[in-house]
């Protein structure tokens, strides 16, 4: 039975919200990988949890992209490690970053404004002097 995942001193996930299974994992290792499930599949039933807030579950489903079913919920494979224990702690830190990216609030809407008079003038001013220069690149008439 999984433990209780801390996000924050104030957010913790409990455990019945969380799923691990355990899997076979593929790529090198030998004739270890096929008898061994070192591999985990965490899931969090992030659309039924109480833990987060409204917001922050719609955050978190969308930062999750391929990871999130339907039914709202997370879907973490780990495999990096050969120990069934590493992988373990690995799918935790992960999903709590993710829960903790999505707990930030949004950034607010950029407010649209427009250079003033004088620096589009400038601007200008400096792209003519900069063909002036250019066109006194070319050739040379005998005069």
């Amino acid at each position: 039975m999984p433990d209780p995942l801390v996000i924050t001193h104030r957010i913790t996930i409990p455990d019945y919200e969380l799923s691990e299974q355990f899997v076979t994992a593929g790529g090198p290792g030998g004739q270890n990988v096929n008898k061994v499930a070192t591999a985990v599949q965490l899931r969090f039933y992030a659309e039924r949890s109480g833990a987060i807030s409204a917001d922050a579950k719609r955050r978190l489903i969308k930062l999750a992209g391929r990871r999130a079913t339907k039914e709202g919920e997370i879907l973490i494979d780990a495999s990096r490690f050969r120990h069934q224990e590493r992988n373990r702690e690995d799918a935790r830190a992960r999903l709590r970053e993710l829960v903790l990216e999505a707990l930030k609030p949004p950034p607010p809407p950029r407010k649209k404004t427009r250079p003033s008079r004088g620096a589009v003038e400038r601007r200008l001013q400096a792209k003519k002097g900069r063909g002036a220069i250019k066109a006194m690149r070319g050739r040379v008439e005998d005069g």
